[in-house]
């Protein structure tokens, strides 16, 4: 670790990954111990045992509902926050000054991340160092690849900021209508399952035993 990482270590908040791990664990474990309660056999030991994994391998992989709404919240934010960081550089702003402007003005999961950013960039990092406090932001690697190659010039940032916003704009709208899209057939494929027995037997049926009926 470098010394502007160890620095802005200390700047930022203690990391939640402890806390929720620990509580991860101790679900597990009370699931465990009460699956053992219940059965009141030795072999119940190795039913909790393995319920109490079981629990804690689901728990892991699922995502709390306080990360998914910040990571939802710094997608949405994203668009904004260029448009924001390219007027900023046009007013002539440096870049480091720049994004502790956005990020103050912004707030919120993506501005924090921001706030790392231009703290970074004012203590020393290299660019690659420093923008990599959005990388886990989905969409943000177009912004970070445009401000790491253009580091040294504050104007030809902001011209890619600008269309990078636009891009961004432009998924998101091409993926609110994937989504319509899709709704539309999750909607129609119940009424259909509904509809079928109806044909089937008010259609189908009748046919059938009038057929039935002539044969025999």
């Amino acid at each position: 670790m470098s010394g502007v990482a160890r620095r802005l270590s200390r700047l930022d908040g203690p990391p939640l990954a402890s806390s929720r791990r620990a509580s991860r664990i101790l679900i597990a474990v009370a699931a465990g111990i009460g699956v053992t309660a219940f059965g009141g056999r030795w072999w119940a030991a190795v039913i909790g045992l393995a319920v109490g994994f079981a629990v804690e391998r689901h728990l892991r992989r699922r995502e709390p509902a306080q990360v998914r709404d910040a990571r939802l919240r710094a997608v949405a934010d994203l668009p904004l926050s260029c448009d924001l960081l390219a007027a900023a550089l046009r007013a002539g702003a440096p870049v480091d000054r720049a994004v502790s402007a956005v990020a103050e003005a912004l707030g919120g999961p993506l501005g924090e991340r921001l706030d790392r950013v231009g703290r970074s960039l004012r203590l020393g990092a290299d660019p690659p160092e420093a923008w990599a406090h959005l990388a886990d932001v989905a969409g943000a690697n177009r912004l970070i690849a445009s401000a790491v190659r253009s580091s040294a010039s504050g104007g030809a940032l902001a011209r890619a900021l600008t269309r990078i916003a636009d891009d961004l704009r432009g998924d998101r709208a091409a993926a609110a209508d994937a989504a319509a899209r899709r709704a539309g057939v999750l909607i129609v494929l119940p009424l259909g399952l509904c509809f079928l027995p109806a044909f089937v037997l008010a259609g189908l049926v009748p046919v059938v035993v009038a057929v039935l009926g002539d044969v025999l």
